[in-house]
C-alpha cells in the first residue's frame, strides 16, 4: 500500500514523530523512497512521475511515501522532515528552490536526492533530471505536417523554459521535415496549471488561422475541440478524453529514470548526476502515441522510419532550447 501524506500530514508533524511518514513494514532490501510533488499529482508532469514510483513499488522494487501540493515556502522543511525519517531517496522538484534544495542535500550525505532541476548536479548526493519527450514530439510534427488544410500550427506552452521551448522547437522541427513551407504561432500562458488560460490561448491562434495545435499544457485541446480542429497532446495520453481531437500525443515514460537512480542507490553509488538521458527514446523514456484513422500511410510510414532511426541512434533531434516566437 503506497501511503499518501497531504500537506498538512507533511508540516502538522514535529521532527521527533517523524516516523509516523514511514510506510509501515519496509522491508531491508527495498530503497525507500519520498516524494514531494509541488502540484496535485494529478497534474500531468507530476502523474508521470508518481506513476512510475507507483509502478516500482507495486513491484516491489521500493517503497514509496509522497505529499503533494507543497509549496516553495514549505519545500525545503519538506525535504528535511523526510531526511531526517532515514528514507534512502527524495524524489523533488526544486525549480522554484534551487539553493534552498542543494543546501539540504548538503546537510545529509548520506540521502540521495533527484530532483527536477533547471541546475546541475551538486556533490555525491544530489542527481537532477530533465524532462525529455521532445523526441515524440518531433514525431508527432510529422504526422501534423501532412493534416494542416491551412498551413499554420499553433502551440501553447506554460512558461518559455528550456524544456518547454524544446519541445515546440521540436514539434515544429517534425512539421517542416515534412512540410518546409509550414507557418507557426505561439502562446505562453504564464501559468503551468491554468486549463481556462490555455484554452483562450488556443482558441486565439485558430482564430489567427492555426488548425493543428499543439498543447504543452493542459487545457489548449478545450480550444481545440470547441471550434473544431486537431490537437496534439503532451506527457499524457489525451486522446481518450479528446476523441476526434487529439490525434497523437508526446508521451514521457519516468520509469527509466527510476529504475536507473533505484539501482545506483541500491549499489551505494553516487548519484551526484545528471538522469536526463534516461528519458530518452533508446532508453524507453519517451514515444508517440496516435491514432492511425485520417493519417495517410504514407505519413505515417515515414513517421516509424525516423522514430526506428531515433531509437537505434542514427538520427538526433536537435536539441534546440531558444525562446519559439
Amino acid at each position: 500500500m503506497i501511503k499518501k501524506l497531504t500537506r498538512r500530514h507533511v508540516f502538522a508533524v514535529a521532527l521527533g514523530a517523524a516516523t509516523a511518514f514511514a510506510a509501515p513494514s519496509i522491508a531491508a532490501d527495498k530503497v525507500k523512497v519520498a516524494g514531494i510533488h509541488a502540484s496535485p499529482v494529478e497534474n500531468a508532469w507530476n502523474s508521470r512521475i508518481h506513476e512510475a514510483l507507483q509502478s516500482a513499488h507495486d513491484d516491489g522494487v521500493i517503497e514509496y511515501v509522497f505529499s503533494e501540493g507543497v509549496s516553495g515556502t514549505d519545500y525545503a522543511r519538506a525535504m528535511r522532515e523526510y531526511a531526517e525519517q532515514g528514507v534512502d531517496l527524495i524524489w523533488g522538484e526544486s525549480y522554484a528552490v534551487e539553493n534552498e534544495a542543494r543546501q539540504v542535500a548538503a546537510d545529509y550525505p548520506d540521502v540521495a536526492f533527484l530532483m527536477g532541476s533547471s541546475g546541475g548536479p551538486a556533490g555525491d548526493n544530489f542527481g537532477v533530471f530533465g524532462t525529455r519527450n521532445h523526441e515524440a514530439a518531433y514525431l508527432a510534427g510529422m504526422l501534423a505536417g501532412s493534416l494542416s488544410k491551412s498551413n499554420t500550427y499553433g502551440s501553447v506552452g506554460g512558461y518559455p523554459i528550456p524544456e518547454v521551448n524544446l519541445l515546440i522547437n521540436a514539434f515544429r522541427d517534425g512539421v517542416m521535415e515534412v512540410n518546409p513551407d509550414a507557418k507557426f504561432l505561439n502562446s505562453f500562458i504564464g501559468a503551468w496549471f491554468d486549463p481556462p488560460k490555455a484554452k483562450e490561448a488556443a482558441i486565439a491562434q485558430i482564430d489567427a488561422g492555426a488548425d493543428v495545435i499543439f498543447g504543452e499544457r493542459i487545457g489548449t485541446a478545450d480550444g481545440a475541440k470547441e471550434l473544431e480542429v486537431l490537437a496534439i497532446g503532451s506527457l499524457i495520453d489525451y486522446t481518450p478524453r479528446y476523441p476526434g481531437t487529439v490525434f497523437a500525443n508526446a508521451i514521457w515514460n519516468f520509469r527509466p529514470t527510476v529504475d536507473a537512480i533505484v539501482a545506483d542507490v541500491a549499489a551505494g553509488n553516487p548519484v551526484g548526476k545528471d538522469y536526463t538521458e534516461f528519458s530518452f527514446m533508446k532508453h524507453g523514456g519517451n514515444d508517440i502515441l496516435f491514432v492511425a484513422d485520417g493519417i495517410s500511410p504514407d505519413a505515417i510510414s515515414a513517421m516509424e522510419e525516423k522514430r526506428k532511426a531515433i531509437k537505434d541512434g542514427s538520427f538526433e533531434v536537435p536539441i534546440k532550447t531558444d525562446e519559439p516566437s
